[in-house]
């Protein structure tokens, strides 16, 4: 008896020290604290686009890619799995969880320095968005200090908005949405489950659990996250199931044009960068040229054209390489080294008979092409001569 009630006195003084530590904390540091009403007018790093006058995009400039989203935007699905992997008391705390600021203060005592974080979502944003990443006693009481203001000014959706479009999700992907769009090559609305609660669990170690660098690890935690919201109760059994049963099948998607127009994205992106300088790639400025798609189409398609008809009045030039293999694999290797330009598609002659040849592509496929239609291909001599037809 006389044990337990020294034990209850003693946690007792640990949480009345605890609490005074904190406010002293406060009255010393919070005169030097950012202001969190900044959050609500924040200037996000947006990079630079370039639409044509019919909304198609023909460029995107700028280090960072991030199209930021607002709350109601957000899947449920994947609110539920980012909480499973970050925070699962998100609703109920006010910044601070007391398990989690206890376990590092024991780090504390024990060995001088704070191992792991505990950061709930709220201390994650004060930290993102006013902090360094520096682990350090005096940077985790603001951390501490700017969560639970943040709690106080703004609302749990409004925290999570900020959350999502700020935080780094690999290959230079900030925010979920443009997290979706690098890995999947869609928008976050139209992600499986098993797909959002990969990207959920990038926050943790974008490049350990990389699903393009490490898709093992990267599998190993999107389904730890599915097994946490299944025990929360999220998710039933057998969207649980199905989900655990999708493959990983992330591949790198880079910035996606809609119009090929690159001199007149070149010309918007040095007329901006010569009124804004360098904030032209960040300042989020969406420019909208004259021209429209329909017509850039026609121009690309005819200068296309006339290009390959240049070409063929004045002979063929002969290969682009030769190859002493006669393996196909090697072949086909060979082809990946080259690029389908224009319409025009790299290949392999691998057969000739006395009607046609034989090419084969990079997909595996063959084509045959008759003699017939080759007669333009007279061998160039030079620019006032060219051989015989081919047969």
């Amino acid at each position: 008896m006389r044990f337990l009630k020294f034990f209850l006195w003693s946690c007792l003084a640990i949480f009345c020290g605890l609490l005074l530590s904190l406010s002293g904390a406060f009255l010393y540091l919070s005169p030097n604290l950012p202001s969190v009403e900044s959050l609500r007018s924040i200037q996000l790093q947006i990079p630079l686009r370039v639409y044509s006058g019919d909304d198609k995009l023909i460029a995107e400039y700028g280090e960072m890619r991030r199209s930021p989203i607002g709350f109601d935007q957000i899947p449920k699905d994947f609110i539920a799995a980012l909480l499973a992997a970050e925070d699962d008391n998100f609703a109920n705390h006010y910044g601070v969880d007391v398990s989690s600021l206890m376990r590092a203060a024991t780090q504390l005592l024990k060995t001088g320095h704070i191992q792991t974080g505990g950061s709930t979502i709220t201390m994650q944003v004060a930290k993102n968005y006013f902090l360094t990443s520096e682990r350090s006693f005096s940077r985790k009481i603001n951390e501490i200090l700017l969560a639970l203001q943040i709690e106080r000014e703004l609302s749990k959706d409004e925290i999570l908005e900020l959350y999502v479009n700020k935080i780094y999700l690999g290959n230079r992907s900030y925010g979920i949405e443009a997290a979706a769009q690098v890995y999947y090559g869609k928008s976050i609305g139209e992600l499986s489950l098993a797909q959002m609660a990969m990207i959920a669990g990038l926050p943790k170690a974008p490049s350990a659990f990389n699903p393009l660098a490490n898709p093992e690890r990267a599998k190993e935690r999107r389904d730890w996250i599915l097994g946490r919201m299944y025990r929360l109760g999220k998710i039933d059994e057998a969207r649980y199931q199905q989900a655990l049963a999708e493959v990983v099948d992330a591949s790198y998607h880079g910035s996606s044009p809609e119009l090929d127009a690159p001199y007149i994205a070149e010309m918007a992106r040095a007329e901006m960068v010569g009124r804004f300088g360098s904030a032209a790639y960040t300042d989020g400025f969406r420019v909208y040229t004259t021209i429209t798609s329909d017509r850039q189409i026609a121009a690309n398609q005819a200068l296309t054209q006339g290009l390959i008809e240049y070409d063929q009045r004045h002979g063929y030039r002969g290969p682009e390489a030769q190859l002493s293999a006669t393996d196909r694999e090697v072949w086909l290797t060979e082809l990946g080294n080259y690029r389908s330009q224009s319409g025009l598609l790299p290949a392999v002659v691998s057969a000739v008979s006395k009607d046609a040849i034989k090419a084969l592509l990079r997909d595996g496929s063959e084509r045959s092409i008759s003699w017939e239609s080759m007669k333009w291909a007279r061998p160039f001599i030079n620019t006032n001569s060219l051989g015989p037809q081919p047969k």
